[in-house]
C-alpha cells in the first residue's frame, strides 16, 4: 500500500469515528438505526475491502451519506446495500433486500417479494385481462436459474408481478458499469441481483416514497458509472469548530495528492 493510500485511509477512519461526522450521519439516520452501529459497519467496510481506501474519499464518504439518508446498511450481512470500488470511485449499490425494505416503509404496500425460477420448477404465468401467476419449487435438483419474478400486494387486496426471463437479466447485467468490478455483489450475489432487478422493473408501476425512488436512481446511475447528483456534504473540524465548505459528489473527482479530497481529510484530522 503505498503512502498515499496508507494517509488516506487513516484519515478515513478517523472521520468515520470523528463527532463531526457522527453528528451528520445522526441527523440523517431514520429512528431504527443508530449512528454508532451505523459507523461501526461502514468501519468493518472499509477495513474488509483494502480497494475502498484506493478510492476518492468524496465518493466513500457521500456513498456512507446516502446510506444513512435512505436508511439502509452496507455490507453482506443484511444485503440491503453494497460498497464497491469502481477504477477511482466508491460505487453504491442498492441490494434487493433494500427496495424491499423501503418500500414496505412508504406504507403503500402490505408486501412486496421477488422470487428465482428454475429449469425444473413447475412456473407459469399470464398477462392480460385476467393475470396469473403460478410457481411450485421444485424441492431437490432445480436446475439452472430460468427466470426471477417480483410481486408486489397492495392494500386494497389487490397484485401486480412482473417476470423477467434470464436472457433480460443478463442483457442488464452486460450493460451495468458497476458489474465490471471484481468486488460487484453481481459476482458474488447473483440471484439477488437478479431478484433485485425484477423489483427495479415493477417499481415502475408502484406509488414510490422519496425514499424508494432515489435508491432506485441511485442505482441506474450506479449501472451507467456515475454517482447520485447534488449530494452535499457539510462537516465541522472537531479541534476548531469551524464549517467545512460543503463538497458537491457530482463534481468532478481529482485523482492526484494535494487536491481538494486531501486537504478536505487534512483539515478534519488536524490537531
Amino acid at each position: 500500500m503505498s503512502t498515499a493510500v496508507k494517509k488516506r485511509s487513516t484519515s478515513l477512519i478517523e472521520i468515520l469515528q470523528g463527532d463531526s461526522f457522527k453528528r451528520q450521519i445522526e441527523l440523517a439516520l431514520p429512528k431504527h438505526l443508530t449512528p454508532d452501529r451505523f459507523l461501526r459497519i461502514a468501519l468493518t467496510e472499509l477495513r474488509k475491502n483494502p480497494k475502498l481506501m484506493e478510492c476518492d474519499p468524496k465518493s466513500f464518504l457521500g456513498s456512507i451519506v446516502q446510506c444513512s439518508q435512505l436508511g439502509l446498511e452496507p455490507g453482506d450481512n443484511l444485503g440491503q446495500a453494497y460498497l464497491i470500488p469502481f477504477k477511482a470511485e466508491c460505487q453504491l449499490i442498492i441490494g434487493y433486500k433494500g427496495l424491499i425494505s423501503l418500500a414496505r416503509r412508504s406504507g403503500q404496500l402490505s408486501s412486496l417479494q421477488a422470487h428465482c425460477v428454475y429449469e425444473n420448477d413447475d412456473f407459469d404465468f399470464e398477462y392480460g385481462l385476467e393475470e396469473k401467476l403460478k410457481h411450485i419449487p421444485t424441492k431437490t435438483n432445480r436446475g439452472e436459474l430460468y427466470a426471477v419474478y417480483s410481486v408486489a400486494k397492495f392494500k386494497d387486496g389487490s397484485y401486480q408481478f412482473e417476470v423477467m426471463f434470464k436472457e433480460e437479466i443478463e442483457k442488464i447485467r452486460k450493460t451495468s458499469k458497476a458489474a465490471k468490478s471484481s468486488f460487484s455483489p453481481w459476482n458474488t450475489h447473483y440471484e439477488e441481483m437478479a431478484r433485485k432487478t425484477a423489483i427495479r422493473r415493477i417499481a415502475k408501476y408502484l406509488p414510490l416514497s422519496p425514499e424508494l425512488a432515489t435508491a432506485v436512481s441511485i442505482d441506474e446511475r450506479a449501472d451507467i458509472g456515475k454517482q447520485s447528483q447534488d449530494l452535499e456534504l457539510t462537516l465541522v473540524n472537531d479541534t476548531t469548530g469551524e464549517i467545512i465548505e460543503g463538497l458537491s459528489f457530482d463534481e468532478e473527482i481529482p485523482k492526484e495528492e494535494g487536491t481538494q479530497s486531501d486537504k478536505l481529510l487534512e483539515a478534519l484530522t488536524s490537531e
